[in-house]
C-alpha cells in the first residue's frame, strides 16, 4: 500500500520543506488543487526536478478542457492527473488518450459520486485509478473502511483504489486489510509540528 502526501493550503516552502522531512516514508507527492492555483504549473516541474524518483500528482480537478489540461500538468512532469467523475465522458476520455500516448494516468475523483453504474461507466472508458473520498460526516460515524464507499468499485478488475479523507496514525490501521491501494494523507501530516514523525508513524502502523 502506497502513502501519498496531500500538500496543499501550503506556501510553496512549506511544500518543500514538508516534502523534504517526509520523503523517506511517502511514495506519491501531491500537488493539492489550491496549490496548484496559487503556484501554477512552475511548481509542479520543480517538485518533480526535486524528487525525481517519486510519483507526482497534480490535483487538477479537471472537469472540462480535459486534453489540454492533461497535456499541461503532464508536461510539467507530474505523473498522474485527477479528474473529476461527475466531468463529461469527452472530457474524461481526451484526458485518458493524452495520458496513455504520454505514459502517465489519470486519477478519476469521485467525490460527490454514489452511482457505482457511475464508475463502472468511468471504468469502461478505460479509467483504472479511482479516487474515494470519506464525508466528513462518515468520519465522525466509525471506521474509515465503509463497505458502501468501497461498493462504488466493486467487481471492477486491474483497477487501483486511493483513499482520502480523515486517515491519520491512528485510523490507517483499519484500512490494512481493504482493497485501497493508496492511502492520500493531508493534515495528518502537513498539520503536523513534526511531519517527519507523523509520517514515520503512519508508515509504521501500516506495515504492522
Amino acid at each position: 500500500m502506497k502513502i501519498q502526501l496531500a500538500l496543499d493550503r501550503l506556501t510553496e516552502q512549506e511544500c518543500f520543506r514538508i516534502a523534504d522531512e517526509t520523503c523517506e516514508n511517502i511514495d506519491w507527492i501531491e500537488i493539492g488543487t489550491g496549490v496548484i492555483k496559487e503556484y501554477g504549473m512552475k511548481i509542479i516541474r520543480e517538485m518533480k526536478a526535486a524528487y525525481p524518483d517519486k510519483t507526482i500528482v497534480a490535483d487538477m480537478k479537471t472537469c472540462d478542457a480535459g486534453k489540454y489540461e492533461a497535456e499541461q500538468a503532464f508536461r510539467a512532469g507530474a505523473d498522474v492527473m485527477t479528474v473529476m467523475g461527475f466531468s463529461h465522458n469527452s472530457t474524461i476520455k481526451q484526458a485518458l488518450e493524452i495520458a496513455n500516448t504520454a505514459n502517465k494516468r489519470i486519477m478519476i475523483d469521485l467525490l460527490g459520486i454514489q452511482d457505482a453504474d457511475r464508475v463502472k461507466s468511468l471504468y469502461d472508458l478505460g479509467a483504472d485509478l479511482f479516487c474515494l473520498h470519506i464525508g466528513k460526516d462518515m468520519q465522525k460515524e466509525g471506521s474509515i473502511a465503509d463497505p458502501a464507499l468501497f461498493s462504488l468499485v466493486k467487481g471492477l478488475n486491474d483497477i487501483e483504489v486511493a483513499i482520502a479523507g480523515g486517515i491519520s496514525e491512528k485510523t490507517i490501521g483499519e484500512l490494512k486489510d481493504s482493497i485501497a491501494d493508496v492511502v492520500i494523507v493531508g493534515s495528518a501530516i502537513t498539520g503536523n509540528q513534526a511531519p517527519k514523525e507523523a509520517s514515520s508513524a503512519i508508515k509504521n502502523n501500516l506495515q504492522k
